[in-house]
C-alpha cells in the first residue's frame, strides 16, 4: 500500500485564499487565455508568433498551478483559529521574537507550508526556525544552528493570528 501523503496544513483563512485563487484561475484566467491564444492564432503564421507562445506558456502556467491548488487541497489540514493555542507556538499563531545576532525583535505568523510567503510575514512550519519554535513558550530561548553558527531568539509574545 502506499505511503499516505503529506497533510497540507493550512489555517481556515489561507484555504479560503486557495479556494479563492483557484475559482479566479478557473472561471476567469482560463477565459482570457483563451482569448489570447484565439486572437493570436487569428494573426495567421504561428511558427513566429511570440503572443501565441506567451499565452501557450501563460496555459501552460494556469493549468500547473491549478493542478498544485487542486492537489493541496485533496490533502488539506484546516487548524481552526479557535483551536489555537496561544500559549505554546503553532500553526496560526503570530509571534514576536528577539533575534540576539542582530539585537532586533521580528514578528511573523507560522503557517503551513502552502501559505509561506517570506514578503508577508509568514513562515512555515517546515522551515528550520518554525521548527525550532513549534512547541515554544513566551520566553523560551531557541538555538537554531545553521551553517555552523548558532543563531538564538527569546519568544516574546504569542497571538493568534489576526
Amino acid at each position: 500500500m502506499a505511503e499516505s501523503a503529506k497533510k497540507n496544513i493550512l489555517t481556515y483563512a489561507g484555504l479560503q485564499e486557495l479556494e479563492a485563487e483557484l475559482e479566479d484561475l478557473k472561471v476567469n484566467r482560463r477565459k482570457e487565455v483563451a482569448q489570447k491564444i484565439k486572437e493570436a492564432r487569428e494573426q495567421g503564421d504561428l511558427s513566429e508568433n511570440a503572443e501565441y507562445d506567451a499565452a501557450k506558456d501563460e496555459q501552460r502556467d494556469i493549468e500547473a498551478r491549478i493542478e498544485e491548488i487542486e492537489k493541496i487541497l485533496k490533502n488539506v489540514e484546516v487548524v481552526a483559529e479557535e483551536d489555537i493555542d496561544d500559549t505554546k507556538i503553532n500553526v496560526g499563531c503570530h509571534i514576536k521574537i528577539h533575534d540576539y545576532e542582530y539585537d532586533e525583535d521580528l514578528e511573523f505568523s507560522i503557517v503551513g507550508s502552502t501559505q509561506t510567503n517570506s514578503l508577508e510575514g509568514k513562515i512555515s512550519n517546515e522551515s528550520p526556525l518554525g521548527r525550532a519554535l513549534i512547541g515554544k513558550e513566551v520566553g523560551d530561548i531557541v538555538e537554531l544552528e545553521m551553517n555552523e553558527e548558532v543563531t538564538k531568539y527569546k519568544v516574546l509574545e504569542i497571538k493568534k493570528r489576526k
